[in-house]
């Protein structure tokens, strides 16, 4: 499970702050809204309460990939979806050409079938909260994939899956990846950014449990004498309200660069003799999540082309004073867990896999099944998992993809913006039940 992704911490006029309730996934993956009105003010410059000191991981810059253009499919005509719709089941779905028609690879077909086997165990146990499918649609192709060639992955997912078009279909996809920075499990001089664990003092609450108008409602905060109150937000943090309590799992060497692994919600330490240190999310303060790309924006501070991850660590780097205090306008913070098998992990808690899984809104996406995409940029076309979720991926036919670690997925990853068509995959008794042809 993700904290956030690029997009939340760009921010751009799509997106929005979470609400003071528990954002979902965990993090601040915010879902989307109206662009401000105004700008937003300029912080005062009266320094950082930690300072600031660049120390990059990477030994070069890494600029965000320049986009290879392509020509998406068109939509399907559907009829607009209702506007009390909150599932895909009631948005609607209409029956999409055969899997042969799409054009998939058999290279994507075998990334797809190898992340799908990992997923069917979940996909034959959880409740699907789309409403689209039932757990014994997915039987059939569950147990055909167990044993299925990799290599004849075309005619697997040809033969037991049908696709449809949910709503209007009009996708819109972002990505993120793995990052990896330089870190030391103990402090030494040039490492001396905390890595927090969960505080236990750090507490979840069901508002549900109070009121029934509260249900699904949760916050996130602490006991301070009879009050439950706020946690302490990142100001407060970087000013050391979590010092000298052993929570520490590591330090990082970059303030900047330890600021956008919390919001990928995980990723890879490089420690000082080489080997690697995986951390992964395991909570967040429960802030509202302000995206410091689209206050830059707003304030003119950043052009629109300079709105990518690369831009705005240049950005943060280049006054480390003005950029601490950027930082701390973000009032999440992310607690994070050391990782010793295989991951990341998704939201299914299996690994996702680099140019194979997306993040989508489990709302409008049985979490497991298939996706193609048909987008204006040509990299994350074709077939994918969902296999993750996030508090920025809302809605239908919104998705994060993932691209691996290592920095050509930074490059991908960090300037991408898509847009175009999406198809789901699903059971074909599924696509029968919910989409007849006539």
């Amino acid at each position: 499970m993700r904290a956030l992704g690029i997009a939340a911490l760009i921010a751009l006029p799509l997106l929005s702050a979470c609400s003071s309730v528990i954002p979902d996934a965990g993090g601040p993956r915010t879902g989307s809204a109206p662009p401000a009105t105004r700008p937003s003010p300029a912080p005062a410059q009266t320094g950082a309460p930690r300072p600031y000191t660049p120390r990059p991981s990477e030994t070069g810059s890494v600029v965000a990939a320049k986009p290879i253009p392509a020509t998406p499919n068109p939509v399907l005509p559907a009829p607009a979806p209702p506007t009390t719709a909150t599932t895909a089941a009631e948005a609607g779905v209409i029956a999409g050409p055969e899997y042969n028609e799409l054009g998939v690879s058999a290279e994507q077909a075998t990334a797809a079938l190898k992340a799908f086997r990992l997923s069917c165990p979940s996909l034959l146990r959880r409740a699907d909260a789309s409403g689209l499918t039932q757990n014994a649609e997915w039987t059939e192709s569950c147990n055909a994939a167990k044993d299925w060639a990799d290599r004849d992955a075309t005619n697997f997912f040809s033969r037991y899956f049908g696709t449809v078009q949910v709503g209007t279909g009009t996708a819109f996809v972002t990505g993120y990846y793995e990052p990896e920075i330089a870190a030391s499990r103990t402090p030494r001089p040039g490492y001396d950014v905390p890595i927090y664990r969960r505080p236990a003092d750090l507490l979840d609450v069901d508002l549900g449990l109070f009121s029934k108008d509260l249900q699904g409602k949760k916050v996130r905060g602490r006991v301070d004498g009879s009050n439950f109150v706020p946690y302490y937000d990142r100001k407060t943090i970087e000013s050391g309200a979590l010092a000298n309590r052993g929570l520490e799992i590591a330090w990082a060497a970059d303030a900047a660069e330890f600021f956008f692994l919390q919001v990928q919600g995980s990723g890879r330490l490089r420690l000082p003799d080489g080997s690697i240190m995986r951390i992964g999310y395991e909570t967040q303060n429960g802030r509202d999540y302000v995206g410091i790309g689209k206050l830059l924006l707003d304030r003119g501070e950043l052009k629109s082309g300079q709105a990518s991850m690369q831009g705005i660590l240049d950005y943060l780097r280049a006054d480390p004073v003005r950029g601490a205090a950027v930082m701390n306008e973000n009032p999440s913070w992310v607690f994070f867990r050391e990782l010793t098998g295989p991951g990341p992990l998704g939201a299914l808690g299996v690994p996702v896999t680099g140019r194979a899984s997306v993040a989508a809104d489990p709302k409008y996406v049985p979490l497991g099944a298939p996706v193609f995409l048909s987008l204006d940029r040509a990299e994350p076309n074709g077939l994918w998992i969902a296999q993750d979720t996030g508090g920025a991926i809302k809605g239908a036919n919104r998705f994060d993809s993932f691209w691996g670690a290592g920095n050509d997925a930074r490059a991908i990853a960090g300037g991408m913006s898509g847009r175009g068509s999406a198809l789901l995959l699903l059971p074909r008794a599924s696509v029968v039940r919910l989409a007849p042809r006539r």
